[in-house]
């Protein structure tokens, strides 16, 4: 058997193991030396080398903050940091006090106009009637003079044609105030910044549902004023326009109870607006302001909200409490002076 298997292994040119030396390797259990496996190793290399520098580039190296030393620089005393800076070679932070502004639109109502007491009630024969005429004759004179300088801005405008423009921007605005999430981006051509808010406010969560009837007088320009912002080259037009119209206007809740007006009321309304454009823009715009509300005009109604009922205790009557109360039973006082037994 051992001469056969050396004739095997001498006939092949392998040297694996001869004679009865492999019988015996065999029974202790060790396979792995009669077949040797190769090991292999995975390479940290990519098949297609040429993208190498692309997949360098997909890596940046970020320099991340030492927070152990700025929590250190936050607790150290002013002498100290600023010794620190000036070793590392920093400057010392700025505190910004500038605060964004706005100049598609000024901020506020300047030289508000002032509704004569009475407007759309008292006649021009009254006292009250013939005061206000008075008084509008006073304030005609300075509207003239600043209705020239919007004039050399817009040539051609015309004061009377600009107050049925205006209510018909009004109308647009008011329509579009039914559906604000998305009609948000008409109303702004149609509203100011500051004027935006105070119409929107309230209005999530709720239904609008407004109507126009008809025009009781027509719309007049009674009040007209210029003013410049930061030169005076910038320049900025407000125009007061007075219209008296019918109109319904109702406002529901989210659970769709009314809280305020109706749907089948139709109402006088008289109304003061005031429309704003940046005149020394070349596309200035003519759009809604505000709102001159009078001192003497009454309140208006209050909203009718809606609140959850609350949960209350049941309050017992007075003559249940008595029938559970139980008669206090009279103890002899063990203090007192006591009877000797005879």
């Amino acid at each position: 058997m051992a001469l056969s298997l050396a004739k095997l292994t001498r006939t092949n040119n392998k040297v694996l193991v001869q004679g009865f030396d492999a019988i015996n390797l065999v029974r202790k259990g060790a396979p792995a030396i009669l077949q040797q496996q190769i090991a292999r190793f995975p390479s940290s290399k990519h098949y297609e080398p040429k993208f190498r520098e692309l997949r360098r580039k997909k890596f940046l190296k970020i320099n991340l903050p030492d927070y152990q030393k700025l929590r250190t620089e936050r607790d150290l005393p002013a002498d100290e940091a600023r010794m620190n800076m000036k070793k590392e070679g920093r400057l010392p932070p700025r505190t910004f006090q500038e605060r964004p502004i706005n100049i598609s639109c000024t901020t506020s109502i300047f030289e508000p106009f002032v509704p004569p007491e009475g407007d759309g009630k008292s006649s021009m024969l009254s006292t009250e009637g013939a005061k206000d005429r008075l008084t509008a004759l006073q304030m005609k004179g300075k509207s003239r003079l600043e209705l020239r300088k919007i004039r050399k801005y817009e040539e051609g405008f015309d004061i009377k044609e600009f107050a049925h423009t205006a209510q018909d921007i009004l109308l647009q605005a008011q329509n579009l105030l039914q559906n604000v999430e998305e009609n948000e981006d008409q109303l702004h051509d149609l509203v100011t910044e500051k004027a935006y808010p105070e119409m929107t406010f309230g209005l999530w969560n709720k239904t609008l549902r407004w109507k126009f009837i008809e025009s009781v007088e027509p719309p007049r320009s009674v009040h007209v004023r210029t003013t410049d912002m930061l030169s005076k080259t910038n320049i900025y037009a407000q125009i007061t326009v007075r219209m008296h119209t019918r109109q319904i206007l109702a406002l529901y809740d989210r659970f769709g109870k009314l809280m305020y007006g109706s749907e089948h009321l139709i109402k006088d309304v008289l109304e003061y607006v005031v429309f704003e454009s940046h005149i020394a823009d070349t596309y200035g715009q003519w759009r809604i302001h505000g709102k001159i509300i009078p001192d003497w005009m009454p309140p208006r109604e209050p909203l009718l909200k809606t609140y959850r009922k609350p949960v209350f205790e049941e309050i017992p009557d007075e003559e249940e409490i008595n029938k559970d109360q139980k008669p206090e039973e009279i103890t002899p006082d063990s203090s007192g002076p006591s009877l000797a037994a005879a």
